[in-house]
């Protein structure tokens, strides 16, 4: 396949591995791992090849090149382009999103610190690591996570912009990017939190080497989806695609999605993965905040909410500049 840069001015450069080949596309939302993702659609995709006995080869090969990926954080952007349909969301199961990774906290061993909810994360004594969310999608979902714990507590509007204030004001680094954010938390060993997707973890600790880390798992998180969608200009290889997006559902492809550090829909499958798939209650940005592109809008746009409760600290500026100048 070749890969183009594809629908600038979304959540990030979306990127689209295309074939030559005009017909049904596969996109996708990356939340978390890129790694991970791309790699359980991989699989996936060769366990949903295998299925087509009685196909030709020609037309397996059609499957093969028909499918592709984007990095998009909204799939609702792309139905605005036209690129997916209007109704995407509700075309498959669970908002179209097979898969969710839910926002966890990153600890050394031994969970030094006591962190085991979000309140402790703004503890005078806690030095956290966070990666901005106007540049990625961890910090994005940090962000929706701080902010619906206070609302799922009773909280009010007021009080969680107070307490999100409070965390990205304190926090000893809020990195541009989320490989900033991992350097300095798992190589760098600044901070002592990371706020991360659980889907993160196998690259955070591979990032860490032989420094152990542990993961908490505070009992409200927000759960980002990863919604599939299909566009095709071709009835045979939309077919296709819709047969694959199916498929992702099945026991075998969440089976394939939990080995992936990609929580699994499937309550069969997840329960197998108990033990690495602690239990945890979830909302939904949509829950606390209507849709992903009105909150985006809403708090991370030039002027926005983010904007307006959190001024960096020459402290931040400082922590920061270091890590930057570590990375080079």
């Amino acid at each position: 396949m070749q890969g183009r840069t594809w629908l600038k001015g979304l959540a990030g450069a979306a990127i689209l591995w295309s074939s030559a080949l005009a017909g049904a596309q596969v996109v996708g939302s990356i939340n978390g791992s890129a790694a991970g993702v791309l790699a359980f659609h991989q699989d996936s995709r060769s366990a949903f090849l295998r299925h087509q006995v009685g196909q030709g080869g020609a037309e397996r090969a059609l499957v093969s090149r028909a499918l592709a990926f984007s990095t998009t954080t909204d799939l609702q952007r792309l139905a605005e382009l036209g690129v997916v349909a209007p109704d995407w969301a509700q075309q498959l199961p669970h908002h179209a999103a097979p898969t969710i990774s839910p926002v966890v906290f990153i600890v050394r061993e031994g969970n030094p610190r006591g962190v085991h909810e979000w309140a402790d994360l703004v503890r005078r004594d806690v030095a956290l690591v966070l990666s901005n969310p106007k540049h990625c999608n961890t910090g994005r979902y940090a962000y929706f996570g701080a902010w619906g714990s206070v609302l799922d507590a009773g909280g009010s509007a007021a009080q969680a912009e107070d307490f999100v204030a409070a965390l990205f004001g304190r926090a000893q680094l809020v990195a541009r990017s989320e490989r900033e954010a991992v350097g300095a938390f798992a190589a760098g060993g600044a901070g002592d939190v990371l706020v991360a997707f659980e889907s993160e973890i196998p690259a955070i600790r591979a990032r860490a080497g032989a420094q152990a880390l542990q993961v908490v798992y505070p009992s409200v998180s927000v759960a980002a989806e990863n919604a599939v969608a299909s566009s095709s200009n071709n009835a045979e290889t939309g077919r296709l695609a819709k047969d694959y997006l199916d498929y992702l559902y099945s026991d075998e492809a969440q089976e394939i999605a939990a080995r992936h550090y990609l929580r699994p829909r499937s309550a069969a499958v997840l329960a197998r993965h108990a033990d690495r798939y602690q239990a945890l209650r979830l909302f939904s940005v949509q829950q606390y905040f209507g849709s992903l592109e009105r909150a985006s809008q809403e708090h991370f746009a030039d002027g926005g909410r983010f904007d307006q409760l959190y001024a960096p600290r020459s402290e931040q500026w400082a922590a920061r500049a270091k890590e930057r100048a570590a990375a080079l």
